[in-house]
């Protein structure tokens, strides 16, 4: 893979808004500052899930037009949706907490 120079440039990012203007994603700052992680997260997955696209041998130019439209995409959901919809983190997937019954006869043997 010929993308050292792409690689080399992410380790220098650090926050959601440097990667959106770094791939040169327009965004409204409200949707970031309430959904960052969330972004961020869901670009994440996309790349895990689109490793295929990214071939040993895909040029940087290529490289960077995949990584751009998969950011664009993980904003995109949650400009027009929100976290709770979305479930990114694993929090938003849990089931409804289980209520157990412990009787006080159960606490008194023993």
């Amino acid at each position: 893979m010929n993308q050292n120079a792409l690689f080399d440039d992410l380790e220098e990012l650090s926050s959601a808004e440097d990667f959106l203007n770094y791939f040169g994603v327009e965004y409204d700052a409200k949707v970031v500052h309430i959904n960052r992680l969330h972004i961020m997260q869901r670009f994440h997955d996309y790349l895990q899930k689109g490793k295929g696209a990214l071939a040993d041998d895909c040029s940087e130019e290529a490289a960077r037009k995949i990584y751009r439209a998969l950011l664009e995409q993980a904003y995109l959901d949650f400009v027009t949706s929100d976290a709770q919809t979305e479930k990114v983190f694993k929090v938003f997937r849990m089931n409804e907490p289980q209520s157990t019954f412990v009787s006080l006869e159960s606490l008194l043997e023993g």
